[in-house]
């Protein structure tokens, strides 16, 4: 086993703000400029952080087969959440269904990035080694710090995302 205690730290360190951001947002009301950037800064903290964790930490585990069940159940629960985000941002703030949707948005989140810290990082770790860790922690910053400049809030109602 090795000390990839780095990347996961990382990882841990954007959820725990990632919480912050959500806690922020859920004391929100109405369709305030508050609201709007909270949801920008969140959409894009979010989608810039799972896109560079699919390259570096998932990429990764892909290829060791243990973890590849796993791997594949967080990468779905990535695309089921940047829907989510892409069909909050295309309902009116100021109507009770933004309300409704950021809850469960704010609820499915919080329930993937504790059992990626409670039962994917510790058993990722175990099948790591000193290259695996080096090679993530180099592409997670590049990779988050590139999608960061290029992700945006897309509006996407999920009734259009599905025609």
């Amino acid at each position: 086993m090795s000390d990839a205690q780095g990347i996961f730290t990382r990882l841990k360190e954007d959820h725990d703000h990632h919480r912050e951001l959500l806690d922020q947002m859920a004391e929100t009301s109405g369709e305030t400029e508050r609201r709007k950037e909270l949801l920008e800064k969140f959409t894009k903290e979010v989608k810039s952080h799972a896109a560079a964790e699919e390259q570096a930490l998932y990429s990764t585990m892909l290829r060791k087969p243990p973890t590849t069940d796993d791997t594949r159940h967080s990468v779905a629960e990535h695309h089921e959440l940047d829907e989510a985000l892409n069909d909050l941002a295309a309902t009116d703030m100021s109507s009770p269904a933004w309300m409704a949707k950021f809850k469960q948005l704010d609820h499915d989140y919080r329930h993937h990035i504790e059992e990626e810290e409670e039962d994917h990082f510790p058993d990722f770790e175990e099948h790591l080694n000193d290259d695996d860790i080096a090679h993530m922690e180099k592409v997670f910053d590049r990779r988050k710090k590139e999608e960061k400049a290029e992700a945006e809030v897309t509006p996407e109602s999920k009734d259009a995302a599905k025609e």
